[in-house]
């Protein structure tokens, strides 16, 4: 039985080139990963994942060409297990959103690379996903805004039926309970 552990094999896909040597820096110390692939588009990462098949992908969101969610949405769209990672300065709930949705198994912010990445990279090979905790409270804090009370829907429902504004009762108001 090999008792050795299986080398992480990386790609990053970051358009400044700064960002992966420093990503290439703290990969080439560790005795369990290994970068085998750079790009600096959208259109290069998808061909250097489907060249290399690496087991972990570093996605920044904005790149040339087409972004990193469409470059997410294409490798998983050819390679439904493909683990990637969202490498970005945006820690806003939409994106974080958009990311999972595409397919992203991890979030992390460029201002935590030099301390989170490698566990993330870690922690996103083992099978499991990785938010930072503030990015997630910023998540689960917008986390039902958007859904209708139970008293707007139904006034919406009345006024479907064909009733006017002024046959809804006064007390049916439409208020937002923040």
């Amino acid at each position: 039985m090999n008792t050795e552990a299986k080398t992480i094999r990386i790609l990053t896909a970051d358009d400044h080139a700064l960002l992966r040597e420093g990503i290439t820096a703290l990969v080439a110390i560790e005795p369990d990963m290994e970068l085998v692939a750079q790009a600096s588009t959208g259109r290069e990462a998808i061909e250097q994942f489907r060249r290399h098949r690496p087991d972990i992908t570093l996605m920044d969101l904005q790149m040339p060409d087409i972004s990193g969610i469409e470059a997410i949405i294409a490798i998983r769209s050819e390679f439904p297990n493909a683990r990637i990672v969202v490498l970005t300065t945006y820690s806003g709930d939409v994106h974080v959103v958009r990311a999972l949705k595409a397919g992203a198994r991890g979030y992390m912010l460029k201002g935590d690379v030099h301390t989170d990445l490698l566990e993330t990279i870690r922690a996103v090979h083992s099978g499991r996903k990785r938010i930072p905790p503030e990015v997630a409270a910023e998540l689960a804090g917008h986390t039902g805004e958007d859904q209708l009370t139970a008293r707007e829907l139904e006034i919406l429902k009345r006024i479907a039926k064909g009733n006017a504004n002024k046959e809804i009762a006064p007390s049916f108001r439409l208020q937002r309970i923040r």
